[in-house]
């Protein structure tokens, strides 16, 4: 019987991004699979989107709010973790769009006690726009036809996107190479993110949540396997956050690194 995944989506006025990342997830191989929107405070622009999608999209998709204070993506991920019913859970940002076997690949690596974490192809500006402009599905494209908009270096990438790689040994070389996962495509057992509490909400603004996440995983004992070759996403493109925060949480994140602590200070516990 096929493992239940719920496919965590973190968004923010963002709903042309949004569409396209759903465009892909509507046309996955895997089933079954439930989608949540973890909606950070967007406007009703975003609601009515997913009200206007939700009763023609193929699974159960749920749209997780609260109110817009500033980035607080860690505590509305939080939320959306707290709502899922998927034993396996994929985190993912909501201007990545999955091809069309990403959910098949990500099952594949499935195995208790460790982590997965993708890469992701990164789209330049001019064919971004041209992409949500035009409503392209990217997601389905073949493989030769990337190499154009490579050559015209549209991509910052090829090779991801030619071929796939089996086997597990290689992809267990590094269980504790925290570096190499992000949260824009990540895999992982609802229990163990039960485990650690979640992400920690007591990091402020921008910077080293999901690091601090991975890492408090490690602490617990989950190990970390590779994901490359095997399910890219489409980073589409847009402009960096700001990053007022981002010194006094990587100071934050160097305790967890040199301590032992597993639980978030703030987290999916909290949630009311």
């Amino acid at each position: 019987m096929p493992m239940p995944i719920t496919v965590i989506v973190t968004t923010y006025n963002r709903p042309d991004a949004l569409a396209a990342t759903l465009r892909g997830l509507a046309d996955q191989t895997y089933r079954p699979f439930e989608v949540i929107i973890a909606d950070d405070g967007s406007t009703g622009e975003t609601a009515d989107f997913i009200r206007e999608i939700a009763d023609s999209f193929p699974v159960p998709i749920n749209h997780v709010w609260h109110p817009d204070r500033g980035f607080r993506a860690a505590a509305i991920t939080n939320r959306a973790i707290a709502a899922s019913t998927g034993d396996y859970v994929i985190l993912m940002d909501g201007d990545c769009i999955p091809r069309s076997r990403f959910l098949e690949w990500h099952c594949r690596l499935a195995e208790p006690g460790w982590m997965v974490g993708g890469n992701r192809i990164l789209l330049g500006e001019a064919f971004t726009n041209h992409i949500l402009k035009n409503s392209i599905p990217v997601h389905a494209w073949p493989r030769a036809r990337w190499i154009k908009p490579r050559l015209r270096g549209q991509t910052n990438r090829l090779l991801p996107l030619m071929f796939s790689l089996p086997g597990d040994k290689w992809r267990r070389r590094r269980p504790r190479d925290w570096k190499s996962l992000r949260t824009f495509s990540m895999a992982v057992f609802r229990n163990d993110l039960l485990k650690v509490n979640g992400l920690d909400e007591a990091f402020v603004g921008w910077g080293s949540q999901d690091s601090d996440l991975i890492i408090r995983l490690m602490h617990s004992g989950v190990r970390i396997k590779s994901g490359r070759h095997s399910s890219p996403v489409l980073h589409l493109w847009h402009p960096e956050q700001p990053r007022d925060e981002a010194k006094k949480n990587r100071e934050e994140l160097e305790k967890v690194l040199r301590g032992h602590r597993i639980t978030a200070r703030k987290g999916i516990s909290d949630q009311s």
